[in-house]
């Protein structure tokens, strides 16, 4: 690896003090839950990655200490040493004690051409973050060592030993006082960093487990990982599409701009979802940007342009639409620039207007040399994308029927719907419910003024194999979107929701399970945003109802039942005896066994009710258990990983049955309450 020795104190420049950070972290790392507390490690993991951009570094190793401590090390230039000559302190310490400091602000050619870190406030941030960090540069042949408490330093920085590498080890103790949780999750750290590895080719990304006590989910992981892709954001795109049929080969594309660096692979699969995943020095801009409208504006002219240059979209018709064109498409853009412009230090969105004009000249280019050059692939992808307009326009018949429909009769709500009679949306909630039985105990056991239920006959369409002119044909689905209110697909308007939590209630067996599969697939693919408002939750019912004497408990598992009879001091052995004689007493017992009978000593019956379904509850225990907002539980549905969330459908749903095959063998010793 090559190393700049004029990368030193002077390109390093200070911009303002530390103090805002522990006052208010929100602001530097979005919030102090465990989005917040990752954060931390993306933050100097994402120096690495800096550096390795830069060309200096081509391995990061992550661990995970059994104290509770992470540790990120690189073998990149180390961070600078020597004697700043403004501060009169060394670079290192200034670069993890100050806000707004660090080589990312150098105007000369020994700094960074490209940085992840927009305000370089990253090291330091965890570093006032943190009870407790140790720094540690591997540079000119020696061990530099400096300590910190909080932000501050704890003493000078010293030489601890002689070295041949070079590098930098950082490790950190984020504060639990700051933090909601200070627990790390591998997989969540393990979906980051398998993401970095793609877009940095050629770089490898390892994570180190050393924590003796591991959490149930991590406990089946290995505790190395090592991440290398040669293929880059190709092989990711292949990895994207790893559940899904695929149409030809992924597409890449790479060219060096006067903006910037545009990098772009993209393949189109059977599916009908996209799925375009944009980055902007390796950072995920969630919320897309200016690179990523510049690449759908490439896209849809560049596929219009070729298609009526080869006669395969025929004179009268219309051009094919922005929609047609990414229906069942996957694509990774990625960009690297000098001086990125993001929204906020989350870095969810690209300002750059330049990089519109950028992606967009090199897609133009590079995509209409690919479909000239490669015609029966190009023809497919034409053949896809006309066949999505077609489905296009039968379910625009299909959306303006139904919304024709409820024009014609006043908009009038589906006859199943018992609606609640507030109208003010902020209070209301619609509970889904499998079956007219569940619906009618429901209906019963309801508040009106609030709560409105809306029963579902049977299982609903799988959306992940069906356009939206089909799945607009089916009365369900049609019943559900015209109750939320909100429309579907170009017409959607989220602002008109008529309920501000819509709850999905189904039984507690296999059928419920699939039912609420089902809906979640259809919220996911056409109500994302449902999902990411916190409109969306699952009930959850008990699934027994025990009751000694006059003593009756709902247990919502085994696990509860279980510890209910260990608090009433019975085995499942003696429970099993007590429902055994409980059955005899209706036999003929002779005068001996009577006289028996009698001399024992009383002892309180147990009952144990199993709820196979919701309509098997009162209306009052149903209200009781799931339904009354002072005692139900309720489990919040939220997407914390949109890419994770995506395979999962994809595999679960799809059509390819290999990967559900592959998903059901790894995960059916962990299925819990499985009712067969």
């Amino acid at each position: 690896m090559p190393k700049n020795s004029d990368y030193g104190a002077e390109q390093i420049q200070v911009l303002e003090g530390l103090e805002p950070v522990r006052k208010r972290p929100g602001m530097y790392i979005g919030s102090t839950d465990t989005r917040g507390l990752h954060h931390l490690v993306y933050e100097i993991v994402d120096n690495a990655i800096d550096e390795a951009m830069a060309g200096h570094c081509d391995t990061v190793l992550v661990t995970m200490n059994d104290n509770g401590s992470i540790t990120v090390e690189d073998n990149g230039r180390g961070i600078p040493v020597d004697i700043h000559p403004k501060k009169k302190k060394p670079a290192l310490e200034i670069v993890l004690t100050t806000l707004h400091a660090g080589g990312k602000f150098g105007g000369d050619d020994s700094g960074y051409k490209v940085s992840g870190g927009l305000h370089g406030v990253g090291s330091s941030v965890v570093n006032a973050l943190s009870t407790h960090m140790k720094a540690e540069v591997f540079r000119d042949g020696k061990v530099y060592m400096q300590e910190y408490k909080k932000g501050i330093t704890v003493g000078p920085m010293t030489v601890i030993g002689e070295t041949k590498k070079t590098g930098t080890r950082i490790t950190f103790t984020p504060d639990d006082t700051i933090f909601d949780t200070t627990q790390f999750l591998l997989d969540t750290l393990l979906t980051r960093f398998r993401q970095q590895a793609y877009l940095t080719r050629g770089v490898t990304i390892g994570i180190m487990d050393d924590r003796k006590e591991r959490t149930e989910e991590d406990i089946n992981h290995p505790r190395l990982y090592r991440f290398r892709f040669e293929g880059g954001i190709s092989a990711y795109v292949r990895h994207l599409n790893e559940s899904k049929e695929s149409i030809g080969r992924p597409i890449w594309f790479e060219k060096e701009t006067q903006d910037g660096f545009v990098e772009v692979s993209l393949q189109y699969t059977q599916a009908f979802a996209e799925n375009v995943v944009s980055f902007a020095n390796n950072i995920h801009t969630g919320e897309g940007g200016h690179h990523l409208t510049g690449f759908k504006a490439a896209l849809t002219r560049t596929i219009n342009a070729y298609a009526r240059s080869q006669s395969l979209i025929k004179e009268k018709e219309d051009n094919l639409t922005a929609d047609d064109v990414r229906e069942g498409l996957t694509a990774v853009i990625s960009v690297r620039l000098r001086e990125p412009q993001f929204e906020g230090q989350t870095k969810s969105k690209l300002g750059n207007a330049e990089m519109k004009t950028a992606v967009e000249t090199v897609v133009n280019e590079k995509l209409a040399e690919y479909l000239e050059e490669h015609p029966s692939e190009a023809k497919d992808i034409i053949s896809k994308c006309s066949l999505a307009a077609r489905a296009r326009l039968a379910a625009r018949a299909a959306r303006d029927s139904v919304i024709r429909k409820g024009a014609l009769e006043g908009m009038t709500l589906p006859g199943k719907l018992a609606d609640c009679s507030s109208r003010n949306p902020a209070d209301c909630e619609l509970f889904i419910v499998e079956g007219d039985s569940a619906g009618g105990s429901a209906k019963q056991g309801r508040n009106r003024e609030f709560q409105a239920i809306l029963p579902l006959r049977g299982k609903i369409l799988n959306v992940e194999q069906a356009r939206l002119d089909r799945m607009l044909g089916n009365n369900e689905v049609k019943s559900l979107i015209i109750a939320m209110g909100v429309g579907i697909g170009e017409a959607i308007d989220y602002s008109r929701l008529r309920y501000d939590r819509i709850v999905i209630m189904t039984d507690a067996d296999v059928d419920g399970a699939h039912i609420r599969t089902l809906l979640l697939t259809l919220f996911f693919r056409y109500f994302p945003e449902l999902i990411t408002g916190g409109h969306l939750y699952i009930a959850k019912p008990p699934l027994y109802r025990v009751s000694k004497g006059k003593d009756m408990r709902y247990a919502f598992d085994e696990e509860e039942k279980e510890s209910i009879f260990k608090e009433w001091g019975i085995v499942a052995e003696e429970l099993e005896e007590i429902e055994e004689e409980s059955e005899e007493e209706e036999e003929e017992l002779d005068e001996e066994a009577k006289a028996k009978e009698k001399a024992k000593p009383k002892v309180a019956k147990v009952n144990v009710q199993r709820y196979k379904g919701l309509g098997e509850m009162n209306a009052d225990q149903l209200w009781d258990t799931t339904m009354d907002p002072d005692n139900r539980i309720m489990m919040h549905v939220t997407m914390e990983d949109a890419e994770r969330a995506d395979a999962v459908f994809s595999t679960l749903m799809g059509t390819e049955v290999p990967p559900r095959r592959k998903f059901i063998q790894t995960h059916a010793k962990t299925v819990k309450n499985l009712d067969i």
